[in-house]
Order: structure tokens, then C-alpha cells, then sequence
């Protein structure tokens, strides 16, 4: 056993006092050592109620004839940090904590590990560590919030409805006890926030890809089967130590698409593909954003989650869960059902008995919302490398736009002009310098979507950037922007005024001007300087890569 480099031999008898000083007996010490890598913390609702994930998690160890010892990573709230400097602050940290990981199971040799994440950038981080460390390991998320209905009966609110709230009041479309109305009820419980937003996602593509038990991405956190999940997540990852499947046998390149592919079906957040590309980094797979417009292209959107439609997590458990929707796409072939998962059986025996409940959640196979997938990879003059939208959040009428450039070189000074009821339809709002490097953290813009969709204009103006939008976000919203402003791409040549020619059903995103243009501002336009960086934020932005790479930290 790995462990055996830490307690087995005469030369191993300081490290087994330092072990006994813990409270660990002699038999305790000489089981498999399981990490339970936990992201609790009480500040983030996805987190909260982590202690007792961790608790059940033990109990399924304990009860496989393991010792169960955990160790905690940071955590940041998205919702909280957003529409701040915090956000800065947000991803950066999916890079700390793979590698505040690899260096706990390093140092201290675990046998096999069981990862408690919940919330966005601590599911891909985890995952990234997972895949570098390459040991016997699986994942149980915390699960998600529930959602309450209206009291008018016009669906079920969610963080995105306070957000939009905020912008709805500042147009004077709602009052104060309105918006107050809205806040005390949108986060219900515990746990992720309720829609298809990022954190959500990546917990289904975690059970997509087979690293997780079935439920893992829509069980709330409130039910007790979330508690039941804990413990068998324990008692397998046991098992996984016993038949040494680890996680690079689990996570192919096959396994890779078939997460695209059920990214795609369940229209996931934007952000999914970010991290997609740093997970496959780790472990060494392909990767590209022409790969995702490949196999967007052939995969029927079958989910119109919340921010794309009224359900929400717990309506897809309802309806049969993620399984429910590989059944559905592997009756057109579209899956690997070869593929091993973490439960020891393949993806095809999974799926044997999974089914739709005929909720109306999960479109069928063959009456799909949309014959193409979720999400759209653009290029053009103005995203050389690429840009990336929620097509299935996007209203129709926006999926072929041309407009009027208004260009911020920060998320502030944009929503100072949205809030002043600047921004008028039909205008394209540009926010630069808000990338990996030039925010530097690579920012989401929930705050100026949410406001623009709170006014009533989504169906009418589209917003660009170099940044990130939340999974949250709905409309013409169109991030991660590749090459970035501060690295020169075109978009920090853009000007007031500028016509933007928008065609997501094409995958085209052009700024109207000619070559020629372009090469003179380029000499004619000095890019920002970036003054004031310490700390973290200074080395990230010196090692971060573009957003068609991941924005991984550069080797």
C-alpha cells in the first residue's frame, strides 16, 4: 500500500508515534489510509453542511475496513464574491487547491481518497487533483439547494432571480419589498445554487464522466439520500483500492467526450468547458474548442435547466437524473458505454436500468429541445482563438445580432452605465480587461447580465468579454473572449461605436472593420497597463494561460 512508506519497518516507528498522537491505534494504522479531501468552511452555503457529508463519507470507510482521515481545502462563494475585487479572487483558487491537494496525499502517502466538493471552482480543482495524483479515488458532492415556488405561481426562484431583481428595481420595475421579497426566498437550504449553473454542472460531469456515483450531480443536499450517497461513496472507494482502479483508468479520452457530450444534452454553464480543458490538461488527454463545437454539432439539447428554463436540480432527480439522460443519448449511439466508472461496472451496465419519469425535464432522443447542443464555440476577426455562449439561454430572436459597440475596460464602469439606463437595445456591451491575465482572475459577469435581463433587455442587447459569465447568466452573453485584451487580442482595439456582427448559429463573432483597420490600431493603441499587483493575483497573472487553454497555470 502507498501508505506502507509511512508506517511500515522499524525505521516507520517516529511517524507511527506521530500517527498514535492523533489517537490512532496500531490497528487503525495499519489499514488503507483514506483522505477524505473536504471543502467545508461557514461562510459558502454549498459548504456549510460539508462536516456531515465528511461524517457519512467516514462511516462508509470505517464500515470497508478503512481509516478514514480528512483534510480540508479553501473555498470561495462565487454569489459573494461577485461584482467585487473578491472576484478576482475566485478562479485562481481551482489552481490552489489542486495543488494544495496533491501536496496533503503527497506528503502524507494515502492509499485512496474521496473528494468533498460542491461549489464551482472546487469541483475542478479537486478533479485536477485527482487526475495528477492518480490513485484510487472517487467524488460526493454536497448537492444542491432546493428551489421554492413563487408565491405568485410564476416558477421557482434562484440566486439568478435576485440578481435580476437588483436590475428590475434600479429600472423601477419592482420596489423595495418586492426585491426583499425575492432575496429572503431565493437561497431556501443549504447547498449549491438550485439551477444548471456552474458548480451544479460540474457535479454532473463529474458523474458523466464516472468518477461519481449515480445521483452525485442532482440529489439535493437536503434529502437524506444525499447522506446515503456519503456513505457509499466510503464504502466504494474501498472497493476502488481493493481492484486498483484508478482515476486515469476511469477518466479516458473517451470518458472526456462522453462529458462533453452530456454537457452539451444538459445545456451546462459556459464555465464547464474552462475547466474541461484544465482537467484534460492534468491528465494528459486532447482538448480543444474545436472539439466542442464538433460534438455540440451532433448532441441534442435535452435540458432547458434554470437559467435556460424553469426546472431546476431537484426536477431533474425527479425525472430521472443524469443517468436518465445518458440513457436517452446512448440510444443514438452518442456515448462510450464501454467505459469503466467508478461503481467497477461500465457506463452501459449503469445504464441498464436508468429511464426517463416522463416529468417533462428530460426531452426525448428523439424530440429534442434543439438538435444541437447547449453550448457554441465562435470565432472570428474580433475571437481568433475563440469565444463561448449558452446558446440554449439565448433568445431566439438575439441568435443573430449586429449592434452598436459600447466598450468598458472594466465590469464597474459597465454597470455604472447600465444601471444609469445608458445602454440602450440594440447596443452590444464589450467588457475588456477582465481576462485571465488582465483582470487578472478572469471575472464573471452575472451583475451586468443579470441587470440587463432584470430591465427587460436581454432579447435585445448582447454583452462580450474577455471575462466569464456564471452559469447563472442568461442571453447573449458572450465570454472567455481568446485572445484576451491585455494580450494584445483584438478585442482591446475595439472602439465606441464599432459595429459587432453576432451569428451564433454560424459560430461567428466579427467586429465590422477591415484587416487593415485592425493592423493600424494595433500600432495606433497602446494596451492597459496593469499597475498595483501583489500578492497571488501578481504570480497567477504571470503564469495563467489564455481561456481557450483552460486559463491552467502555464507548466
Amino acid at each position: 500500500m502507498n501508505s506502507d512508506h509511512v508506517k511500515k519497518g522499524i525505521e516507520r516507528a517516529p511517524h507511527r508515534s506521530l500517527f498514535k498522537a492523533t489517537g490512532l491505534t496500531g490497528t487503525e494504522i495499519s489499514r488503507p489510509l483514506v483522505g477524505i479531501v473536504n471543502s467545508f468552511n461557514e461562510i459558502v452555503p454549498g459548504h456549510v453542511h460539508l462536516a456531515e457529508i465528511a461524517k457519512a463519507v467516514k462511516y462508509g470507510v470505517l464500515s470497508a475496513g478503512g481509516t478514514p482521515l480528512e483534510f480540508n481545502t479553501i473555498g470561495v462563494c462565487d454569489g459573494i464574491a461577485m461584482g467585487h475585487e473578491g472576484m478576482k479572487y475566485s478562479l485562481c483558487t481551482r489552481e490552489l487547491i489542486a495543488d494544495s491537494v496533491e501536496c496533503m496525499v503527497r506528503a502524507h502517502c494515502f492509499d485512496a481518497l474521496v473528494f468533498i466538493p460542491n461549489c464551482d471552482k472546487i469541483v475542478p480543482g479537486m478533479l485536477m487533483a485527482a487526475a495528477r495524483l492518480n490513485l484510487p479515488s472517487i467524488f460526493v458532492s454536497g448537492g444542491s439547494m432546493i428551489s421554492l415556488e413563487n408565491e405568485n405561481g410564476n416558477g421557482c426562484a434562484d440566486l439568478n432571480s435576485v440578481f435580476e431583481g437588483v436590475g428590475a428595481y434600479k429600472a423601477g420595475m419592482i420596489g423595495e419589498d418586492e426585491l426583499l421579497r425575492i432575496e429572503e426566498n431565493a437561497c431556501p437550504s443549504c447547498g449549491s445554487c438550485s439551477g444548471m449553473f456552474t458548480a451544479n454542472s460540474m457535479n454532473c460531469l463529474t458523474e458523466a464522466i464516472g468518477l461519481a456515483l449515480e445521483g452525485n450531480g442532482s440529489i439535493p443536499a437536503v434529502y437524506a439520500a444525499r447522506t446515503r450517497l456519503a456513505k457509499q461513496a466510503g464504502m466504494q472507494a474501498m472497493e476502488l483500492l481493493r481492484r486498483n482502479i484508478r482515476v486515469l483508468d476511469i477518466l479516458t479520452p473517451q470518458a472526456l467526450r462522453n462529458a462533453l457530450t452530456v454537457d452539451m444534452a444538459l445545456g451546462c454553464s459556459t464555465n464547464s468547458v474552462l475547466h474541461l480543458a484544465a482537467i484534460a490538461k492534468e491528465a494528459a488527454l486532447p482538448f480543444s474548442l474545436e472539439m466542442v463545437n464538433e460534438i455540440s454539432s451532433k448532441t441534442p439539447n435535452l435540458c432547458r435547466l434554470a437559467p435556460a428554463g424553469p426546472h431546476h436540480m431537484q426536477d431533474l432527480l425527479a425525472d430521472g437524473g443524469v443517468y436518465a439522460v445518458m440513457k436517452e443519448l446512448s440510444k443514438a449511439g452518442l456515448l462510450d458505454t464501454e467505459q469503466i466508472t467508478v461503481n467497477g461496472r461500465t457506463l452501459g451496465e449503469n445504464l441498464d436500468k436508468a429511464a426517463r419519469k416522463g416529468r417533462g425535464v428530460i426531452a426525448s432522443i428523439d424530440k429534442p429541445h434543439s438538435p444541437r447542443g447547449g453550448l457554441r464555440v465562435l470565432f472570428g476577426n474580433l475571437a481568433p482563438n475563440g469565444a463561448i455562449v449558452k446558446e440554449s439561454a439565448v433568445a431566439e430572436n438575439m441568435l443573430k445580432h449586429e449592434g452598436t459597440a459600447r466598450v468598458f475596460d472594466s465590469e464597474e464602469s459597465a454597470m455604472a452605465a447600465i444601471y444609469a439606463q445608458k445602454i440602450k437595445p440594440g447596443d452590444v456591451v464589450v467588457v475588456r480587461y477582465e481576462g485571465p491575465k488582465g483582470g487578472p482572475g478572469m471575472r464573471e459577469m452575472l451583475g451586468p447580465t443579470s441587470a440587463i435581463a432584470g430591465m427587460g433587455l436581454d432579447a435585445a442587447v448582447a454583452l462580450l468579454t474577455d471575462g466569464r459569465f456564471s452559469g447563472a447568466t442568461r442571453g447573449a452573453a458572450i465570454g472567455h473572449i481568446s485572445p484576451e485584451a491585455q494580450d494584445g487580442g483584438p478585442i482591446a482595439y475595439l472602439q465606441e461605436g464599432d459595429r459587432i456582427a453576432i451569428d451564433i448559429t454560424k459560430g461567428s463573432l466579427n467586429v465590422l472593420l477591415t484587416d487593415e483597420e485592425l493592423a493600424l490600431r494595433r500600432k495606433s493603441v497602446a494596451l492597459r497597463q496593469q499597475e498595483g499587483l501583489g500578492g497571488y493575483l501578481k504570480r497567477y497573472a504571470a503564469l495563467v494561460s489564455s481561456a481557450d487553454q483552460g486559463a491552467a497555470l502555464i507548466d
